[in-house]
């Protein structure tokens, strides 16, 4: 499957970005949990969306900041930290994950959720991860995550490419580009990059893995 024919994610997430933001209000129990205790000067959050895991961030971090390719999503992060009173500790900047706007060794603490899965071909995906590697500082940990062929929607043990619609209020359907990870593929990619892994899980159908930054 080309990815392009369902239009680039920049464009799609654009297109459904003020619906997608009012259905993702709660940070996710997994990333809560990974949170949980750790504290940092500066966090990252790849793929941030609406901001609501930045929020999560900045709560346990000097500076939280959000990267995401849609700026229609941004514009979401960028008022919900106005109007929550997180803005003061965080910075939403336009990128692309597999070409991170961070400087090198920049961040202590990062999460990568929900975004992988829709970058296109492999060697992006696997880039992406040596970008955050590249961000982490000695001794930063991440969390990434990815949808999984473990979901109940899916009856497939390989990865596959595919898309799942998004319905707007009005019906219109909006396709977007997944990969569909196996637990062994999401392992194997992550083993391709230069991140070290400390643990991975399936967890509520997807694949989750919790990585440091490479030693040296």
């Amino acid at each position: 499957m080309d990815p392009q024919s369902t239009g680039d994610p920049q464009s799609t997430y654009d297109r459904i970005a003020s619906h997608f933001s009012k259905t993702r209000e709660y940070a996710w129990p997994e990333v809560e949990s990974f949170l949980e205790g750790r504290s940092a000067t500066r966090a990252l959050d790849v793929g941030c969306g609406n901001g609501r895991h930045t929020e999560a961030l900045a709560a346990r971090a000097e500076t939280a900041i959000g990267v995401d390719l849609s700026r229609g999503l941004l514009d979401e992060a960028i008022a919900r930290a106005r109007d929550r009173g997180f803005g003061d500790a965080t910075a939403f900047v336009h990128g692309d994950a597999a070409a991170l706007p961070v400087s090198d060794d920049a961040v202590d603490l990062a999460v990568y959720v929900a975004t992988l899965h829709h970058l296109s071909p492999r060697a992006a995906r696997v880039e992406s991860l040596n970008e955050l590697a590249r961000a982490l500082a000695p001794g930063g940990v991440a969390l990434v995550s990815a949808w999984s062929t473990a979901h109940d929607r899916f009856d497939r043990d390989e990865g596959f490419d595919t898309t799942v619609d998004w319905t707007l209020p009005g019906g219109e359907t909006v396709p977007r580009y997944y990969h569909i990870y196996s637990p062994s593929e999401f392992e194997a990619d992550i083993a391709e990059s230069a991140l070290e892994t400390r643990h991975t899980r399936v967890s509520s159908g997807n694949c989750y893995a919790e990585l440091s930054a490479p030693p040296g």
